[in-house]
């Protein structure tokens, strides 16, 4: 297996430049197996995923990332669980809020997608 942690570190740092431009183009990253959990609330499919992060009640988010940890979440299967934590500022605000997101990884074509994805502030 490549190193996860460099893994970590370019999934990450797509995924919240994405995030922070364009959230609709996230949906690459999903899949009709994936799920979210947002906050304790279950969702699941890339549709239902996007038309979720897509709707956050706030129209600008700036992410920074504090630490990214990785792992190897399988002996037989390449994947990888990703533990990040942050802060980010929404709509021009100046008091960081706290993050913690989890993504588990699952090896695709080459690349990966989110399998799991568990978000809390």
């Amino acid at each position: 297996m490549s190193d996860p942690t460099a893994i970590a570190q370019q999934f990450t740092q797509f995924y919240y430049q994405q995030f922070d431009s364009d959230r609709n183009g996230l949906a690459s990253l999903y899949r009709d197996t994936s799920m979210l959990t947002w906050e304790s609330t279950q969702i699941q499919g890339s549709q239902a995923i996007t038309e979720k992060l897509v709707n956050l009640p706030f129209a600008k988010v700036q992410h920074k990332i504090v630490t990214i940890d990785a792992q190897p979440s399988s002996p037989s299967t390449a994947s990888i669980i990703v533990l990040v934590t942050g802060q980010l500022l929404v709509d021009d605000g100046t008091n960081p809020l706290q993050f913690t997101q989890v993504f588990h990884l699952m090896p695709e074509g080459g690349s990966y997608f989110v399998f799991n994805d568990v978000f809390r502030l």
